[in-house]
């Protein structure tokens, strides 16, 4: 690097002869574009991402080449972007360290509340249990498996997610939804971003919607805290 380039902060060439600041720039384009495509449940043309983007097709048309080589974008039948099957490997990845992040929190929880509580995300449209920890000092309490699925209209868990879609991000309760004679309460897991998830407990009992559900809030914001960037 010369020295009026030094002095100015002017973009510097690598080793491999590419310009440092147009590379961290399309990076930055590349990962706009995944989370545009991410955010779109129907999809998006190219057209529409490079209005987004603010950029010309034809930079969105390199973009799609590059993440289409790694899996992160398809493009379906209509030629709209879609994710791409790359991006559920990084997932499955990242799901591990999500589960460690969140077990401190959930292990306060169970003992709090004296319920299984349970760390729940979105995967394929359905809800899934991610990390679960059983309460120590109960007689009976409910046997809640890691990988459990669920439609996220069925039980506290999938309400919330969907609440906070909804723009709340109040605790939600309900009864006998996914198994009978079991009660939940659960919160969605804010602000941390690319996930959709809640915290929350069940057990065979009815739950204090004001006790358990300040306690719940208190595990999402902790959750939250420990996962964010």
């Amino acid at each position: 690097m010369d020295e009026a380039a030094r002095q100015n902060g002017t973009t510097t060439r690598t080793d491999d002869g590419t310009r440092g600041g147009e590379t961290a720039q399309t990076l930055d384009r590349g990962l706009r574009l995944l989370h545009l495509v991410a955010d779109a449940p129907g999809g998006l043309t190219v057209t529409e991402a490079a209005n987004r983007l603010g950029i010309g097709r034809a930079a969105v048309y390199r973009l799609v080449g590059a993440l289409s080589g790694h899996g992160m974008v398809r493009r379906d039948g209509d030629g709209r972007l879609r994710l791409g099957a790359g991006v559920l490997h990084l997932a499955r990845r990242a799901q591990p360290l999500l589960a460690e992040g969140a077990l401190p929190a959930l292990r306060r929880l169970a003992e709090q509340a004296g319920a299984t509580a349970h760390l729940t995300v979105v995967e394929g449209g359905e809800g899934v249990a991610l990390a679960v920890v059983e309460p120590s000092w109960t007689s009976l309490h409910v046997a809640y498996r890691t990988g459990t699925r669920h439609p996220l209209e069925r039980g506290a868990a999938g309400r919330a997610i969907l609440a906070a879609r909804a723009g709340s991000a109040g605790p939600v309760s309900t009864s006998g939804e996914l198994q009978p004679g079991a009660y939940g309460v659960a919160a969605p897991v804010l602000g941390v971003p690319g996930l959709e998830a809640s915290v929350g407990v069940v057990a065979l009992a009815p739950l204090d919607p004001e006790s358990v559900g300040g306690q719940v809030l208190a595990a999402a914001a902790a959750i939250s805290a420990a996962l964010a960037p």
